[in-house]
């Protein structure tokens, strides 16, 4: 079960699907080109990994109404645009002058600043959240990104941190310079914080009881071209939901993606970790 291959294999797709559109999305939008390492909504094919990933957004929505959030690593914006409705103030931040320019158009209510997302483009304490998904594992230097997100937030904000679980696929994506285990995760983020919880992403009972029968879901998404895919395959990928993965605090080791919230912390004169609470 390759991801790497899986998710390139795309790339030599026709394009766009326009005929096949998820059928929960309910608006005519600009849609972005698939990269194969960025996740876009409105196209059935990438119906499993949108919903996998949407469903740790809606997990967050109701922690970080009213609140002041970066997303960091914002993508094609859905995420954004998602926390947003919540009742948000969310600016989106991305490298790539394409994500960027799309966000502003297909999500003119969410605020967008292109920007290096190793040194944040943004003042010390600014913010009440940082959400970064499924994108650390795309970072050169992740020691310094944690860094920069914890002097972004505010006294008593949280880090909310997420990325798939290494153990869950063998190495060899090129597009992830260092995919990390949730004890790693633990590690990194705890070097420059206070840990408060850690979940795992897996499936749920009906995508568990699919495999069942059929064998990984995954693989089978990556054994032939979508047009050649089984109609039992179509029908599962286009049905996935993001109620179809479930969220917990045990199995870690055994998740597919790793989720983790952190509270900034600061150096005493005697460099021990003092974390900073809200008044």
């Amino acid at each position: 079960m390759v991801r790497a291959f899986c998710r390139m294999r795309w790339l030599t797709l026709p394009y766009p699907h326009r005929g096949d559109r998820v059928t929960q999305v309910a608006h005519e939008q600009p849609q972005m080109i698939i990269t194969g390492e960025r996740t876009v909504p409105g196209i059935w094919h990438e119906n499993y990994w949108f919903r996998r990933h949407e469903a740790v957004y809606l997990a967050l929505a109701p922690l970080v109404r009213a609140q002041r959030i970066l997303e960091a690593g914002c993508g094609e914006g859905y995420g954004a645009q998602l926390l947003a409705k919540e009742g948000a103030d969310v600016s989106a931040l991305d490298y790539d002058d394409y994500a960027a320019t799309h966000v502003r158009t297909a999500y003119p209510e969410v605020r967008v600043v292109r920007g290096n997302l190793v040194q944040l483009p943004f003042a010390q304490q600014s913010f009440d959240v940082v959400v970064s998904l499924q994108t650390i594992e795309h970072l050169w230097d992740q020691d310094a990104f944690v860094a920069d997100c914890m002097r972004v937030l505010r006294p008593g904000g949280m880090l909310a941190v997420s990325t798939p679980n290494r153990l869950t696929f063998p190495p060899g994506n090129i597009y992830h310079p260092k995919e990390l285990s949730p004890g790693e995760l633990r590690e990194l983020i705890g070097s420059h914080g206070a840990v408060t919880t850690m979940m795992g992403l897996s499936h749920g009972p009906r995508i568990t009881a699919w495999e069942a029968g059929h064998g990984s879901i995954v693989d089978a998404q990556i054994a032939s071209k979508v047009e050649d895919w089984p109609t039992e395959t179509k029908k599962i990928v286009r049905s996935v939901g993001a109620d179809d993965f479930d969220l917990s605090a045990t199995n870690l080791d055994d998740c597919l993606d790793v989720i983790v919230f952190a509270q900034p912390t600061r150096r005493s004169s005697n460099d021990s970790m003092i974390l900073l609470t809200s008044r």
